[in-house]
């Protein structure tokens, strides 16, 4: 499992975060950066260990579908409002392989990158 060896010290889990939203990137990078990741751009050269794409984003299922297509062995986790069951049902049929309330999905990737998924 890549998140463990990066756990190790062989590699720093590579995070790719798409949100629109600068308080939210600004809060859960700092928090996923403390805890040994690397957030990378967006960029098609990227190798994201883990994406997580915020399903409040106006264009989040097109973004989650052409992740899935550049990267279909990488885990695609869409975060959003828990009461809003039809956008996580609409991002799991993208391509997302993990949904989470946006209330939690700090603590999830946290334990994602010690290497719980």
């Amino acid at each position: 499992m890549r998140a463990a060896s990066a756990r190790k010290g062989i590699e720093p889990v590579k995070i790719l975060l798409l949100s629109d939203d600068l308080m939210t990137r600004v809060r859960i990078e700092s928090r996923w950066k403390s805890a040994g990741a690397q957030l990378l751009k967006n960029d098609p050269a990227a190798e994201p260990d883990l994406i997580v794409v915020d399903l409040g984003a106006a264009d989040a299922l097109e973004r989650i579908t052409r992740m899935h297509s550049a990267h279909p062995d990488t885990d695609i986790l869409g975060f959003g409002p828990h009461v809003d069951g039809d956008a996580f049902r609409q991002a799991k049929a993208a391509g997302a392989t993990q949904l989470v309330a946006r209330g939690k999905v700090v603590e999830k990737v946290l334990a994602w990158i010690a290497g719980g998924r």
